[in-house]
């Protein structure tokens, strides 16, 4: 199940809430029971990885490359 950020416009207060896709939007704030209460865009949280895939480097995100010497990626 994926796991949604929200964010009410009235006070501020932000939340993670596990939700079915399929579930509706939350509306009522839990702190100060607003209506007000937004869902925000999150990156994504998983990787797909693949035998072929080349490595990534833990630190920068970019290709691992031999010349970084030592680089956990490429072990």
């Amino acid at each position: 199940m994926p796991i949604y950020e929200y964010r009410c416009e009235s006070c501020g207060h932000q939340l993670e809430v596990m939700q079915k896709m399929s579930d509706p939007l939350l509306k009522d704030c839990p702190q100060c029971h607003e209506q007000k209460l937004t869902k925000l865009m999150s990156a994504g949280s998983f990787q797909v990885k693949s035998k072929s895939a080349a490595p990534v480097c833990p630190s920068t995100g970019a290709a691992a490359m031999p010349s970084c010497g030592g680089c956990p990626a490429l072990e």
